[in-house]
């Protein structure tokens, strides 16, 4: 199980967005590489960027907080927001992204993300953002008429490397992961799922770890590690003993 940090940039610094609102913006560091290097340092395995500017402009806005990441930290980084053409995604590949995490693309152009993982393997995830259980698209300004499970179906055989499974209601607001809606998804592809959208603290680590989710590839906490509600080392001792329990 692995447990993706956050990193939500927006002009420039770390943010959280409440429910993916915009002026629901709260600073928690104004040196996005310096808190890149603090969850390196306190033991994460990889980190989830995503450019909040980027998902609404369509394009890459926080290029150069990115690129400061990238220098700062040896550990993988997983990067969307404003991901929608396969120059951007050579771009950022080639600057040292791990994986690009397409989301308004796999709804308007789903032709475009098989092309981009065909090309690409293992670099491709798809950021499937719901509102019970309906696709928000567009940094989540819209809301159609998909069921999260079909457009997952729809990746099942494209070679899509992970689903990242956001629930926007909880999204910012530390009420715990919707691991039910994640495990319905992740029981219904084939591809690896991760959780996101409103981990609180140590009780969804408990739950994460519980054999029911056992499926899901992992989680990523936002405002409970900025705020003090997780502790990280806690958290990723636990993550630890539980795996070696498992393959030991």
């Amino acid at each position: 199980m692995i447990l993706f940090p956050a990193i939500d940039l927006k002009d420039g610094q770390c943010v959280r967005l409440r429910q993916g609102e915009m002026a629901e913006a709260t600073v928690f560091n104004t040196d996005p590489a310096a808190q890149a290097r603090d969850f390196e340092d306190q033991g994460f395995e990889a980190l989830h960027i995503v450019d909040v500017n980027g998902a609404f402009a369509g394009k890459p806005v926080n290029t150069a907080a990115v690129e400061a990441i990238l220098e700062a930290v040896h550990i993988p980084v997983q990067l969307g927001g404003g991901i929608r053409d396969l120059d951007t995604i050579v771009t950022w590949l080639e600057k040292g992204v791990d994986r690009v995490v397409l989301s308004t693309a796999a709804v308007r152009d789903p032709h475009f993300v098989r092309e981009a993982a065909r090309g690409f393997p293992g670099c491709i995830a798809v950021g499937i953002d719901a509102r019970d259980g309906k696709v928000a698209i567009e940094g989540w300004a819209e809301t159609g008429e998909i069921e999260a499970i079909d457009l997952a179906s729809r990746f099942e055989d494209a070679g899509v490397t992970a689903i990242i499974h956001t629930d926007i209601a909880r999204d910012g607001v530390l009420q715990g992961l919707n691991l039910d809606a994640s495990a319905s998804i992740a029981k219904a592809v084939t591809i690896p799922v991760i959780a996101s959208g409103g981990f609180a603290g140590m009780d969804d680590v408990h739950r994460l770890l519980e054999s029911r989710y056992k499926m899901l590839e992992g989680a990523i906490a936002g405002r409970a590690l900025y705020d003090g509600r997780l502790d990280p080392r806690e958290a990723l001792a636990l993550i630890a003993a539980n795996s070696k329990s498992h393959h030991g």
